[in-house]
């Protein structure tokens, strides 16, 4: 099996040129990196991710811990973050909690302390004061992927905004008998994000000189199948909203399949606008708040790795807020007039 010493010796270099070439750390000009890269694949030299660690000091691997992987938004968010470290030489390991604080702590203390990690990254996770000084303790930078962190880095989108931006839309229509699905609020995950959502809500409605009813107000579990089965119940009541917005896509589509089983036209009867930019909203033509996980993702990752290329967290962590993008598709529209026969209830059926 071939060495950095063999590689060395066929690029005619120092061993020590040939290893900084390969790590892509440290000064080596253009033309000596290509000919060390030759030279490796001609003797299909393999690097050592330990030797390099030791030589270094750092592993080339960044801890990812989420609640689950089977979410969209949290695998989009890992898909993101796993590219941009895969572009820099970094490896990923990833932690899941099955969304229990007590698994949680386990991968923070018994799993992520243990490894060679360099850094970690929690997405949609809200890490305790005590959690984060552990980390920090050990010389292991942070950056989330949510809602800010008291003297952590964190990125992610403008939550309360997103859920004005969403209901200001409806309002904007001509609506003024609009629900909102929301979710139930955990304290350790998502960093309140759908309390912060329907805060959003509320204060597009507050501006729009429109009072909240507390009965249109749904929690529901960010499911589609959930979503449908308490939008069904809230759309076949006899009296009924023009619009809906849900705090996730996926809620959203679950309200538009359910008016659709009940005999309504989205968005003749009704309207639905959601957050995420969810691939199922394009296929419903679902009007949404794009907020692009994979580029949170990125973003975090790149963030970090420029913590660890500076030997340490900048002096001020902040929260930086990504961009998102509002998508008009066909779910939304002007509500129906107060007398025409959509504004029945579709529980109701004709007689005879």
């Amino acid at each position: 099996m071939a060495s950095i010493r063999d590689v060395a010796a066929l690029a005619k270099v120092s061993t020590a040129t040939a290893s900084r070439a390969l790590s892509g750390r440290g000064p080596v000009s253009p033309a000596t990196r290509e000919r060390v890269l030759r030279a490796s694949a001609e003797l299909g030299f393999v690097p050592s991710a330990n030797a390099a660690g030791l030589a270094s000091g750092r592993s080339r691997n960044i801890g990812v811990i989420v609640p689950g992987v089977d979410r969209w938004f949290f695998a989009k968010v890992v898909r993101g973050i796993s590219e941009e470290l895969l572009d820099q030489g970094y490896d990923l390991s990833l932690y899941t909690t099955g969304g229990s604080h007590d698994h949680q702590e386990k991968v923070l203390q018994d799993y992520l302390l243990r490894q060679r990690l360099d850094a970690v990254v929690p997405v949609a996770l809200e890490l305790t004061t005590r959690e984060r000084e552990r980390l920090v303790a050990i010389g292991r930078p942070i950056v989330g992927v949510g809602g800010a962190m008291p003297g952590t880095l964190t990125v992610g989108i403008d939550q309360e905004a997103a859920g004005a931006l969403a209901t200001g839309h409806l309002t904007g229509l001509g609506h003024r008998h609009i629900a909102h699905l929301t979710a139930g609020k955990d304290p350790h995950r998502d960093f309140g994000l759908t309390g912060t959502r329907q805060g959003g809500f509320e204060r597009a409605m507050a501006q729009a000189g429109l009072v909240v009813r507390p009965e249109w107000v749904i929690t529901s579990d960010f499911t589609l199948n959930d979503a449908y089965a308490r939008a069904k119940a809230l759309l076949a009541a006899p009296e009924r909203p023009t619009a809906v917005f849900a705090a996730s896509d996926e809620m959203a589509v679950g309200t538009i399949l359910a008016a659709r089983d009940l005999g309504l036209r989205v968005p003749d009867d009704l309207s639905v606008v959601g957050i995420d930019g969810h691939e199922l909203g394009d296929v419903v033509g679902l009007t949404t708040v794009a907020q692009f996980p994979e580029r949170q993702g990125a973003r975090a990752a790149a963030r970090l790795l420029q913590q660890l290329a500076h030997d340490g967290a900048p002096d001020e962590p902040q929260h930086e807020t990504v961009a998102t993008d509002f998508v008009v598709r066909s779910s939304t529209a002007v509500p129906p007039s107060p007398g025409s026969r959509s504004r029945r209830s579709a529980a109701s059926p004709s007689p005879g």
